[in-house]
């Protein structure tokens, strides 16, 4: 089973890794894209005021261009204790028994704007580049990734069930095809529902971290709501390929 995560915008600093290796990345086809992407930012970087408005920062704009400008010399730290947020307190991977944790690399992927895709222990250094953003002179991210992205995840799923967590912008950026979905919806007291926001990543998190702790190897949707079940989510099946959270 191979769960894809979203990205967060906010990533931890630090980390003890050697500089980003693109050689230490899994799924190594999509190396040419994710060099000519990490040139870009670097480049733009050298030019503060126009990184920022091209990036869309705010208060945070000093700190998050110099990360970018030393993509390729600041140290790495795995994937899953890079980015950090709702969604990744949900997870809480610093729970994880060193079992659990070797688990969690097995399972977990992370979509990616710079990288296009990652698994959960791979070496990455911070930065910031988010979905819908438009680099200079290059097609979109969408564009860009839509061309190898499809591909290399349906190799790394190797024929086994694709969970993906992922919001809609990084979807766009590589589908796969048949995979199972989470949407997560609020039950109101006149039995309306609407769709969740922010507690969305939330419940998200929820999910991925009982699909990393079962021993269950789900096969299908039903397999995977028992998981969601048995951790004490209320799910419900929409479609072959759509599962609801009910809140």
């Amino acid at each position: 089973m191979l769960v894809l995560l979203p990205p967060s915008e906010t990533k931890s600093d630090g980390g003890s890794g050697a500089p980003l290796d693109l050689a230490d990345l899994a799924m190594p086809q999509l190396g040419a894209v994710r060099d000519k992407l990490i040139t870009e930012v670097v480049q733009l970087a050298a030019d503060p005021a126009r990184s920022a408005r091209v990036l869309g920062l705010g208060k945070s704009a000093d700190a998050e261009v110099a990360r970018n400008a030393s993509l390729r010399t600041s140290a790495t730290r795995p994937a899953l204790e890079r980015y950090t947020g709702v969604l990744y307190d949900a997870l809480d991977a610093q729970s994880f028994t060193k079992a659990q944790r070797a688990k969690a690399h097995a399972r977990l992927g992370i979509g990616s704007a710079l990288f296009g895709a990652v698994r959960a222990g791979d070496p990455i250094p911070a930065y910031r580049l988010s979905g819908g953003t438009k680099l200079p002179g290059l097609p979109t991210l969408s564009a860009l990734w839509r061309e190898v992205l499809p591909d290399a995840l349906y190799a790394e799923a190797g024929g086994e069930l694709v969970v993906d967590l992922r919001s809609g912008t990084y979807q766009q950026l590589g589908r796969v095809p048949d995979a199972i979905t989470a949407n997560v919806l609020t039950e109101h007291p006149d039995g309306s529902r609407t769709v969740v926001s922010h507690f969305n990543k939330h419940h998200k998190g929820l999910l991925a971290r009982a699909l990393v702790l079962t021993r269950a190897e789900p096969t299908d949707i039903r397999g995977v709501a028992r998981v969601a079940t048995k951790a004490g989510l209320r799910v419900e099946i929409a479609s072959p390929t759509e599962l609801l959270v009910i809140t």
